[in-house]
């Protein structure tokens, strides 16, 4: 193998290594500084994150509390129609879609503390993801 020496004496070889190297360091460090693998893994499953609640605008009343999303992703796919599909709809549907969304399917109510003041305290409840499963993609209906 032949391999061209640079200004510096390294060969063109080793510096391109060198530097693709750092370009995938580099990328590793920004992915894991604003990505959340956890976020991204396979399937539906619960994702954890806090929830700052005001009674207000001015913050007159105000508490924190670990609440639970679904995220993820499941199944799709799309495909030619069956020749009854094409007749039925006077051949406009010529591709099927079948899919999955990420859903709730267990909720549970949560009691958060809002703090007023030093002597005061109040109380909301809020929803929070129990569990989470892939079903029919539909509109939120909370």
């Amino acid at each position: 193998m032949k391999s061209e020496v640079d200004s510096r004496g390294e060969s063109s070889s080793a510096s391109s290594a060198m530097s693709t190297l750092s370009l995938v360091l580099g990328l590793l460090l920004l992915v894991s500084e604003s990505w959340n693998f956890e976020a991204i893994r396979p399937g539906c499953h619960l994702y954890p994150f806090n929830v700052t609640i005001q009674s207000n605008h001015q913050g007159t009343c105000r508490g924190t509390h670990k609440i639970h999303a679904c995220v993820g992703y499941c199944e799709s796919s799309a495909f030619p129609s069956k020749y009854s599909i094409l007749l039925a709809s006077g051949f406009k549907h010529n591709i099927t879609s079948v899919s999955q969304c990420c859903t709730v399917s267990k909720l549970q109510k949560v009691k958060i503390v809002l703090h007023c003041s030093p002597e005061r305290q109040e109380f909301i409840e809020i929803f929070t993801a129990k569990s989470c499963q892939c079903d029919m993609c539909r509109l939120s209906r909370y």
